[in-house]
């Protein structure tokens, strides 16, 4: 039994570290105000979920995917048709799930027929922002796939529905750091632009005064996947960004790699956006997965509850938590980025509900049930 001197010793203790807490939270708020407060939107208010931990290694707070909610490990998917019955749209991601490159995965064609004959709406969605929807639907047209325009969402139209979607001023122009697939969205949706590919090959001469020009009716800097990356792009878009007032850094993805090539993996739009973060010192506002923005669009367009989603992709930290953001069912094939190792690695937190080879196994799984 504890003495009353022990008691008031532990009470003291307690009420010390109450203290402690409530002292830290209340001095927090305002700069996690400020850290979240990018000009929101009521899209915005809607999607834009942060998650804070306490990192006590390093002593500050971040961001970071729910580390607090415990998933239980992927499973194995072993009956597809349990899974196909209980939703009515599947969320393909492209690279890595339907093709590699400009290789066409094995079976993919079988499936997508196989879904659409059971009434299942097939949705589209990729990171990739070299290509517009018009664009994106030629390619499904060359590897023989039969995709409908309007079933695919490019992170290059999602840029140009989110600019939209906030009203962005029609006398304000956009700087973009990314190729033909962001200035066709861009264009279809009456927003002016300046910037693209034919930035690609300007040099900026460095010389004693030298004083670098820029735009000042720029009221946004949209950055994707960019080949023609170059320095004087990046001066360009920091220009922009720290010196227009209220100017927006928008990014249509993080992604660290890409599949250019179905030989290996090739540096994503991750590494553009990180050289203009760098220099900026300014998170951008990311529309592309693992945002929730396309998947509120989708599920407003279509008129889709969540709940009846399936989310199918490679990545975990883009497709996986795209899907787990929404409130979809998620299913990750090993067919692209995502290693079964890398899944079943103690560090990853990301599991999806199920995960399989590649998804032509929802034919050979249920030829094998039958």
């Amino acid at each position: 039994m504890l003495s009353s001197s022990s008691n008031s010793i532990c009470s003291g203790r307690v009420a010390a570290v109450s203290s402690v807490t409530t002292l830290f939270f209340n001095s927090n708020k305002q700069s996690l105000r400020k850290t979240f407060a990018f000009n929101p939107t009521p899209l915005q208010n809607k999607s834009f979920r942060p998650v804070i931990r306490w990192n006590y290694k390093n002593s500050r707070m971040e961001n970071s995917a729910s580390r607090f909610v415990t998933r239980a490990s992927a499973q194995p998917l072993k009956n597809p048709d349990e899974l196909i019955d209980s939703v009515e749209t599947f969320i393909f991601d492209c690279d890595g799930v339907i093709w590699k490159g400009d290789k066409l995965i094995d079976g993919v064609p079988e499936t997508l027929d196989m879904l659409r004959s059971k009434g299942k709406r097939l949705v589209f969605v990729t990171n990739n922002s070299t290509k517009s929807r018009k664009q994106y639907g030629k390619k499904f047209e060359t590897l023989g796939l039969n995709v409908n325009e309007e079933e695919i969402f490019a992170s290059s139209f999602a840029a140009a529905a989110y600019l939209k979607s906030i009203d962005f001023p029609k006398d304000k122009k956009v700087y973009v750091v990314g190729e033909d697939g962001i200035l066709k969205e861009l264009e279809l949706a009456g927003i002016q632009y300046i910037g693209g590919p034919e930035d690609g090959g300007k040099k900026i001469e460095l010389k004693p005064g030298f004083l670098m020009e820029h735009d000042e009716n720029v009221g946004a800097v949209v950055v994707g996947f960019d080949r023609y990356f170059n320095y004087y792009k990046i001066q360009y878009a920091t220009l922009c960004i720290r010196e227009n007032p209220g100017c927006l850094f928008i990014a249509t993805n993080r992604d660290a790699v890409t599949h250019l090539t179905d030989a290996q993996e090739w540096a994503g739009g991750g590494s553009m956006v990180g050289a203009i973060r760098g220099s900026t010192q300014q998170e951008p506002h990311v529309v592309g997965k693992p945002s929730t923005f396309m998947m509120d669009y989708l599920a407003n367009k279509f008129g889709i509850q969540k709940s009846q989603i399936c989310m199918v992709g490679d990545r975990l930290d883009t497709d996986i938590l795209f899907g787990q953001n929404g409130g979809c069912k998620t299913l990750l094939v090993l067919s692209g980025v995502t290693s079964l190792s890398m899944l079943q690695n103690p560090n990853n937190s990301i599991q999806p509900d199920f995960y399989t080879g590649k998804i032509s196994d929802f034919l050979s799984l249920k030829a094998a049930a039958v």
